[in-house]
């Protein structure tokens, strides 16, 4: 049957369909208004079969060609046939063990039919609403038509079923929703019939069961003949629509059937082809075949000598891209054994002194035949007369069979199992270094072109090797020449940091002389001092002595300091509680403003020995140490100064100072090159000057220093001074009181009136008539004024930098006039000069700034004492 015929049959079975629902309707309406219960019986089963036999195909058609329409209807139809289904079992007489379905039939009854009537039509709306728009899924789809069945159960459960003859005569007004909804998706259906097949079919039983539902917009009883009507038209609908699909799958078969079979023919058209080309094929391959082999060949040499060039071209590059010999070396080896490949390679170093070959390099995969052979790295092979003399004369030397050779060298490699040899020579400007070998298993294994393959190899190594000897020497060399800059670059940044010292100091100190004098003056004549205020002017003596000792100490940068100073005792316990306190603002109040917490504890042994040293070099050590402290324990922590007393290495006793924190801690290598100097882990805010400077101090006090420190454990920094064997002299008070002298005439030199004004006042409270000049001119103009009234000066004290007349001049000038005056140097610069064994002409005394009213006395009497006479001033009280 024939595609037009098929369609005209399944056009008539359709047209069947709709006559026989208008003959049936009409029959039924002719007859009168009477009820039949069986008949509703018999339709509500077959609209509910048909219902549920429309959703599985729908589904099945739908999941076949993965179209979501034909899903979507298909649950429209599922909802439908579950509303159809509940609606067949309230109007079927149950019995037995399902009697209970009669209770539910008052309950059920007017509100099943109704959302069947309704529901098929929002269903089919709403998938083609979504299947257009493609936003909701199918989980999504399915549950909103169950909840638009169980809406429309709870409405129509509430509405009246039935209502006396209203407008038109319609008994059934909730009914009146469903006609239209059936009109719109027929309208809607018809005009979407072009997009897709479906839909035609869908406006045909649109149609069918808009006549049927307007039939029922009539009725006045579940049985009547208008219901009856309604369900003919529902069946009809549903029918026209299985009978639809029905012809659409029968067209697909048809056209499938067509299509298989016009494959079949042209697939015997094809194999005929197929057959009658291969026989030409056949005979064409035969001609070829030779023509293949021979290119075949030529083919294997080319790709063969790519191959090589590849491989060449790949180690050039690979040991072009290295420095060092033996990296070069393992790169050629292993290439050799992976990709050439060779059964035993290595490389070996001539010495031309020995004249023998040291192996220098051996492949990883001919490291176990190595052994074997007794050929390791640093391994010494003698050179024969045969193959071996001849390399190292230059040329390239290949032994198909090496087990026809009676000379050692091969000897040894076929006690290994080869057979096969080339020796190649790493030359260089006509001089042998190194010979490359390459052994394999199998006579005659090596062509002319891995011969000629391994000789060009061999020039490349041995101008890599070369160059990597330049290299390492020219690195070496330019190491050397880095070493030494940096060295002078750090004595010359020493130096001048000594120089930018020097000057700082001399400021520094003429700054500090006038607190230094009041201090002392006030500390040593006024007794009626309160204890508080003693107190606070000790701890400013004793600022001023650590700032002048560590202005001294600036000049260690580029000088060792002098061995002259004297050593005093020093009380650690008390030392650790000043630094402690000085420190305070740095470890308690500028942590708590970055909201942390860093506790101090200290564990002082009781009668600790004092020790011999200078107190503010030891203050400015500890003080460094408690800084570094607090900066390991950024997150805050706790800080631990511990002193007791340990035995030494040499058998003495020691004192332990330690200072520990809980914080970051060092590894290793920062542990080792911490006292470095210039080394700091600080970035920028360190200077890498502190430890260095605490390490400076230990050893100027013959002490030792101890670090203990792991990363994420804390430090401990342990500083450990000898017990002296007799106890450290003490400045005795006699001798401060020896030094007061009698009333002196003075003449002071200086540039800084503060200095000039201060000194004067300490010595004019100290009996003594003092004459002040604001520089080197003033100071030789008022000596030769005292002199020309016949006034004499018992001793000059004067700066040694001054503008146009400095303190050189000064004493030239005091000399030249009175030969016998003294002239006693104070200057900042004094301390660098007796370290420097740089005494000025015509000084007497040489004093530092700021200056100490013991050392001003003794000097005062040292100077003065034995010319009493002269400058001296008898006072009456």
């Amino acid at each position: 049957m024939d595609s037009g015929a098929s369609t005209a049959n399944r056009s008539l079975s359709v047209a069947g369909v709709l006559i026989a629902f208008g003959i049936g309707s009409v029959f039924l309406l002719g007859a009168g208004r009477q009820n039949y219960p069986e008949l509703h019986t018999i339709l509500d089963t077959s609209i509910t079969l048909i219902t549920g036999l429309l959703a599985l195909l729908l589904w099945d058609m739908g999941a076949r060609i993965e179209q979501p329409l034909s899903k979507r209807l298909a649950i429209a139809f599922g909802a439908t046939f579950v509303l159809e289904f509940l609606h067949v079992l309230v109007i079927v007489e149950w019995s037995g063990s399902l009697a209970f379905v009669m209770q539910l039939r008052e309950f059920l009854r007017p509100a099943t039919w109704p959302p069947a009537a309704h529901i098929l039509a929002i269903g089919i709306l709403a998938a083609i609403w979504s299947a257009r728009r493609d936003r909701v899924g199918m989980p999504a789809f399915a549950l909103f038509m169950a909840v638009v069945a169980v809406l429309l159960i709870a409405i129509f459960q509430r509405l009246p079923p039935y209502r006396p003859p209203g407008l038109l005569d319609i008994t059934r007004p909730v009914l009146i929703v469903a006609p239209l909804l059936w009109a719109i998706t027929c309208v809607l259906c018809w005009r979407l019939r072009a997009t897709d097949r479906i839909f035609g079919p869908l406006a045909l039983m649109g149609a069918v069961v808009l006549l049927g539902h307007v039939a029922m917009l009539y009725s006045q009883a579940p049985h009547d003949t208008e219901a009856m009507v309604a369900h003919l038209g529902k069946v009809a609908g549903r029918l026209v629509l299985l009978l639809s699909m029905m012809r659409m799958a029968s067209s697909d078969m048809l056209e499938r059937m067509r299509a298989e079979a016009q494959l079949a023919r042209l697939n015997e058209e094809l194999e005929v082809r197929v057959e009658e080309r291969t026989a030409q094929l056949a005979a064409s391959n035969l001609a070829l075949e030779s023509e293949i082999l021979v290119r075949r060949h030529a083919e294997q040499k080319a790709q063969a000598q790519l191959a090589r060039l590849s491989l060449l071209h790949q180690i050039t590059r690979a040991i072009g891209e290295r420095q060092d010999l033996n990296s070069i070396f393992q790169v050629v080896v292993r290439s050799l054994e992976d990709q050439l490949p060779v059964d035993f390679g290595c490389l070996c170093f001539h010495d031309a002194v020995d004249h023998v070959l040291t192996v220098e390099c051996v492949g990883i995969k001919s490291g176990a035949l190595a052994m074997e052979l007794a050929m390791p790295e640093r391994s010494r092979i003698d050179i024969d007369e045969n193959g071996l003399s001849r390399c190292v004369m230059g040329q390239l030397v290949y032994e198909p069979d090496i087990t026809r050779s009676s000379f050692p060298f091969p000897v040894r490699l076929a006690r290994g199992g080869l057979r096969a040899m080339v020796l190649a020579p790493l030359q260089v400007e006509s001089r042998v270094f190194g010979v490359l070998v390459a052994a394999r298993k199998e006579r005659d294994s090596f062509s002319s072109g891995e011969c000629e393959f391994l000789r060009q190899l061999s020039e490349h190594v041995a101008l890599a090797a070369h160059q990597a000897q330049l290299h390492g020497a020219l690195q070496q060399a330019y190491e050397d020449l880095r070493q030494t800059q940096q060295a002078v670059m750090q004595q010359e940044r020493l130096r001048a940091l000594g120089q930018m010292a020097s000057g700082i100091a001399h400021d520094i100190n003429n700054a500090l002389s006038p607190v230094s004098l009041y201090t002392q003056s006030l500390l040593e004549r006024e007794p009626g001092l309160s204890a508080r205020t003693r107190d606070y002017l000790e701890t400013i003596q004793r600022a001023v002595e650590d700032v002048a000792y560590t202005v001294a100490r600036m000049r260690e940068f580029y000088r060792q300091r002098e061995p002259q100073l004297t050593l005093m005792p020093v009380h650690l316990n008390q030392l650790v509680q000043q630094v402690v306190d000085l420190t305070r603002a740095r470890w308690s109040d500028m942590p708590q403003l970055r909201g942390t917490v860093i506790a101090l504890r200290t564990e002082l042994a009781e009668q600790l020995p004092a020790i011999s040293g200078i107190e503010s070099e030891i203050r400015e050590a500890l003080i460094n140490l408690i800084f570094n402290a607090v900066d390991a324990v950024p997150g805050g922590g706790t800080l631990t100064l511990r002193t007791r007393l340990a035995g030494g290495a040499d058998g003495h006793g020691q004192v332990r100072v330690e200072v520990g924190n809980d914080g970051l801690g060092m590894d290793e290598e920062t542990r080792r090159r911490c006292l470095e100097p210039f080394f700091t882990t600080k970035g920028e805010r360190g200077t890498g000057l502190g430890l260095a400077m605490v390490y400076g101090v230990l050893r100027r006090h013959n002490g030792e220093i101890e670090i203990d420190s792991a990363v994420g454990r804390g430090t401990i920094v342990s500083l450990n001074f000898p017990v002296p064997q007799a106890a450290p002299a003490t400045p005795s008070q006699d001798r401060l009181d020896s030094a007061r002298l009698s009333r002196l005439r003075l003449l002071l030199v200086d540039d800084d009136p503060l200095l000039l004004k201060s000194l004067c006042n300490t010595l004019e409270a100290e009996g003594h008539v003092v004459t002040t000049a604001n520089d080197g001119v003033a100071g030789i103009a008022a000596f030769r004024a005292a002199s020309a009234r016949g006034e004499t000066f018992a001793a000059v004290i004067t700066d040694l930098g001054m503008p146009d007349v400095d303190g050189r001049k000064v004493a030239s000038a005091i000399k030249a006039a009175s030969p016998a005056t003294p002239v006693i140097m104070l200057t900042g610069w004094g301390k660098r000069l007796m370290s420097e064994d740089d005494m000025p002409a015509h000084v007497d005394c040489l004093l530092s700034k700021p200056p100490k009213l013991r050392e001003l006395r003794e000097t005062l009497a040292q100077c003065c004492e034995p010319g009493r006479a002269q400058g001296a001033i008898e006072v009456s009280e």
